[in-house]
C-alpha cells in the first residue's frame, strides 16, 4: 500500500495590526482551499488573538511574548527552539522586518516563504519577489505567498469572513447591560490609530447619528481607549443618545458587538476591516461605509461586497500622512454627512 502523504503544518508569522490581520484570513481560505488537510498555526501578538478565534482555517493561536518594536534576538531564537517538536513543514511570514524571520528559522522549518525584506537571505530560504506593480494591495501580497513558485493569483480572491458565536455574542450583550436590539442599529468607528488625516469629523458622525436616532434606530460608537475623547464628543452631541462603548470592550466583545449592527460607517481603520468580515444571518456581508482621507482605498480597502467607498481622490490624495500638510483636511471634511446619510437604508 502506498505510504500516507503526510499533512501539511503551516505556521504563518501573522502582522500586529488589526485590519492586516483581517486581510491575513483570505491567505488561511486560500491555503486551505489549495490543500484542505493542511493545518495552520498563527503566531502573533496576544491582541491579536480573538480574530485568529473567528477564523475557523486556523488551528493553533500562538501568542507571541514581545513588545511591538524590540528586536528580542535571544528571546525569539529561545521561542522558535521551544516550537521545533511542532513538527512544521512550512512557514511563512507576512512582516518584512528581520526580527520576525528569526523564530522560524530558530525552529528549524526547512521551508521558510516570504519577501526578501530587511536582507532576510538565510533567515528567508523561498524568497518570493514583490513586484508592486503587479501586486498593489496588500490582501494580494498575503495571498501570494500562499501559491506555489510561478502560480498566479487566482482571480478571485476569497473574503475574510469571521464567524461569530451567538452565545458569545449574548454573553457580551449581558455583561454591558445592553438588551438585544429590536429595531436597526448602525455602528459607528471614528477612531484610526494612524492619525487625524484619517479621521472624518466628530461633528459629522454626530450628525449621522442624529439623524439615525431621529428614524427611531440604535447608535453604537465603537473605539478602543485612544478613541474616548471623540466617542464621547459624538454621544455629547447626540444629547448621549447613543451607546458609547469607546474604550468599554475589548476587540472580542467589539467585534461581538458589531455582529449586530445592520450598517456600520468607518473610517480606514482596523475595525473598517472587521466589519467588512463580518456577515449577517442569511450570509451576507452587512452593509459597510468607508471613509477614506490620507490613505488610499485601492490598497487596502474593505473586502466586501456590500462595501461603500467614500473617497474624493483629491490633487493632494493620498499624502498617507498622519496630519493634513496642507492644513485644510478637505480629503474628509469635503464629504459631507447628508451624502453618507443618502446612502443608508
Amino acid at each position: 500500500m502506498p505510504s500516507e502523504q503526510i499533512a501539511e503544518k503551516i505556521l504563518v508569522l501573522g502582522p500586529a495590526w488589526v485590519g492586516d490581520m483581517v486581510l491575513a484570513q483570505s491567505l488561511f481560505k486560500t491555503l486551505k482551499a489549495n490543500s484542505p488537510n493542511c493545518v495552520i498555526d498563527v503566531a502573533a501578538p496576544a491582541w491579536t488573538l480573538p480574530l485568529l478565534e473567528r477564523m475557523p482555517e486556523v488551528s493553533g493561536k500562538i501568542a507571541l511574548p514581545f513588545k511591538h518594536g524590540e528586536l528580542a534576538f535571544w528571546q525569539r531564537i529561545a521561542f522558535g527552539k521551544n516550537l521545533k517538536k511542532a513538527g512544521y513543514t512550512q512557514s511563512i511570514i507576512l512582516t518584512n522586518s528581520l526580527k520576525s524571520a528569526l523564530l522560524p528559522w530558530a525552529a528549524g522549518i526547512k521551508k521558510r516563504t516570504s519577501f526578501l525584506g530587511e536582507m532576510r537571505y538565510g533567515l528567508i530560504n523561498d524568497i518570493r519577489p514583490l513586484d508592486k506593480n503587479i501586486l498593489k494591495k496588500t490582501v494580494e501580497r498575503f495571498v501570494f505567498l500562499g501559491l506555489k513558485i510561478n502560480e498566479s493569483l487566482p482571480i478571485e480572491i476569497p473574503n475574510p469572513q469571521l464567524a461569530t458565536n451567538p452565545q458569545t455574542v449574548l454573553a457580551t450583550l449581558a455583561k454591558l447591560g445592553i438588551e438585544a436590539p429590536q429595531y436597526k442599529v448602525i455602528g459607528l468607528c471614528p477612531g484610526a490609530e494612524y492619525g487625524e488625516a484619517k479621521r472624518w469629523p466628530a461633528k459629522y458622525y454626530a450628525d449621522v447619528a442624529n439623524d439615525a436616532l431621529t428614524k427611531g434606530w440604535q447608535v453604537w460608537l465603537f473605539g478602543s481607549d485612544k478613541d474616548i475623547a471623540i466617542t464621547s464628543q459624538i454621544n455629547q452631541l447626540t444629547q448621549n443618545r447613543c451607546h458609547d462603548f469607546g474604550g468599554k470592550t475589548k476587540l472580542g466583545e467589539a467585534i461581538d458587538l458589531m455582529s449586530l449592527c445592520d450598517t456600520v460607517i468607518s473610517n480606514d481603520s482596523g475595525l473598517m476591516h472587521v466589519a467588512a468580515a463580518l456577515i449577517t444571518e442569511n450570509e451576507k456581508h452587512k452593509k459597510l461605509i468607508a471613509i477614506f482621507g490620507s490613505s488610499d482605498p485601492y490598497h487596502t480597502p474593505p473586502m466586501s461586497n456590500k462595501a461603500v467607498i467614500e473617497y474624493l481622490g483629491l490633487y493632494c490624495s493620498p499624502c498617507f500622512k498622519r496630519e493634513c500638510p496642507l492644513k485644510h483636511l478637505n480629503c474628509l471634511k469635503q464629504i459631507q454627512p447628508q451624502h453618507v446619510i443618502s446612502n443608508l437604508s
